[in-house]
């Protein structure tokens, strides 16, 4: 018996790339704008350089964007050799981390040392967003990712499209698909691409985490 699904023709491919390295803030003062919304680096721009130079040689029908600076412009060195503009959505946005912190104050200033040492020693061992005071909870995360990557899916049958966004993104869609509790179970390099064929109510991996793009030519680009 032949399997349809893997030899079906008409599914919808996805490419979940995340942004390029961005610029890191080097000021001792918080901003937390500075953290939320900061452009490439040298580095990045060169990384999406190079992811655009892949996807070149690829079919791609649609490019999608979170609004975030260095998602756009990882997304328009994608676009540009299939002369698509890309869609911008703001739900595709990195986990809000700071979304309820007063202007101003940092979480070192906000919450009792020993308790904010405690949230940063928990974190990489239980890996739930819902550990991390003053910002968007793991459900709510994961329900507007999820929401937002489907819709497109559905909108986009049989296309070929590419979604730049976050790395906490990219782990909430594909924690959905594969049951897992974690909110990180992985941790996606800087331009990495990760498959998904979607075939009706069915939905396939096909590649996680690939940098082939980078490790090929610069091997030195590999950031995380």
């Amino acid at each position: 018996m032949h399997n349809t699904f893997l030899i079906q023709q008409e599914a919808t491919e996805l490419a979940l790339v995340r942004h390029g390295q961005q610029q890191f803030p080097t000021s001792p003062v918080f901003r937390p704008a500075e953290w939320v919304d900061p452009p490439l680096s040298e580095v990045g721009r060169r990384q999406a350089e190079l992811v655009g130079k892949a996807f070149a040689g690829r079919p791609v029908d649609v490019v999608v964007s979170s609004h975030l600076s260095r998602a756009r412009e990882t997304a328009a060195a994608i676009a540009a050799p299939h002369d698509l503009e890309p869609l911008v959505l703001e739900d595709l946005r990195e986990v809000e981390v700071y979304r309820d912190l007063e202007d101003g104050a940092s979480p070192a200033d906000a919450l009792a040392a020993p308790f904010w040492r405690g949230v940063q020693e928990r974190f990489p061992t239980e890996r739930s967003w819902d550990l991390v005071p003053f910002g968007e909870s793991s459900a709510e995360l994961r329900h507007r990712v999820v929401s937002t990557i489907e819709g497109l899916l559905a909108m986009h049958p049989g296309a070929h499209l590419v979604v730049v966004c976050h790395g906490g993104v990219i782990n909430a869609y594909l924690a959905h698909l594969l049951g897992i509790k974690e909110d990180m179970f992985f941790l996606p390099a800087h331009t990495s691409v990760s498959r998904v064929r979607r075939l009706g109510p069915r939905r396939a991996l096909h590649s996680l985490n690939d940098r082939d793009h980078l490790t090929t030519a610069e091997p030195a680009l590999l950031t995380f």
